[in-house]
């Protein structure tokens, strides 16, 4: 069933659009969930989560692009429920490597003032990744966005671990030059 359908189905209220969504999605999300939770039990949950969610949320959202829509709330569900059952611990090293890399481009603060700038900085990381060349783009969502691993993103591109690591490492700091452009302040 094509996108357009289904979202049809949530706007009508049917059931079927659940049904629909994840015989469509389950693998799709099933794989963001469990990159970052890597437990069968924490997936399942998240994958209901993400269903239930869809359902609650259209309409009145209307989303443009099903699969990035699932893809992100099916990633935001995993990373919460990570948080939560990890509070204390440390956090798994595929993941801290990943947000390591990104701290001198973004800065996480707690205040609802900076909440608002994260909304502005999304948007403006959105508007750079959108200016970007196509593999560097798709190497940066794999790393950042899919948490994959150096090598995981060489092997399904067909590329050398040294470029993807070359790649990232330009993307992140034409990042940071673009966000400083655009005066955010890091």
């Amino acid at each position: 069933m094509k996108d357009a359908e289904i979202i049809r189905l949530y706007q009508k209220r049917s059931e079927q659009a659940i049904t629909e969504t994840a015989q469509k999605y389950q693998y799709y999300c099933k794989t963001i969930a469990n990159r970052i939770l890597n437990d069968r039990q924490d997936t399942e949950e998240c994958l209901n989560d993400t269903w239930l969610k869809a359902w609650n949320s259209i309409p009145p959202q209307i989303p443009t692009v099903l699969s990035a829509y699932l893809g992100k709330i099916t990633r935001n569900l995993a990373l919460n429920m990570y948080k939560k059952k990890n509070a204390g611990k440390r956090i798994d090293d595929r993941m801290m490597v990943s947000l390591e890399e990104l701290k001198d481009c973004i800065s996480q603060k707690d205040s609802v003032e900076s909440q608002t700038e994260s909304r502005e900085i999304v948007a403006l990381l959105n508007a750079y990744l959108k200016q970007a060349p196509e593999l560097e783009r798709k190497i940066f969502v794999r790393r950042y966005f899919y948490l994959d691993t150096l090598k995981e993103i060489a092997q399904s591109f067909e590329l050398k671990e040294s470029y993807v690591k070359t790649s990232l490492f330009r993307s992140r700091q034409k990042l940071k030059l673009f966000l400083e452009q655009e005066g955010v302040v890091l």
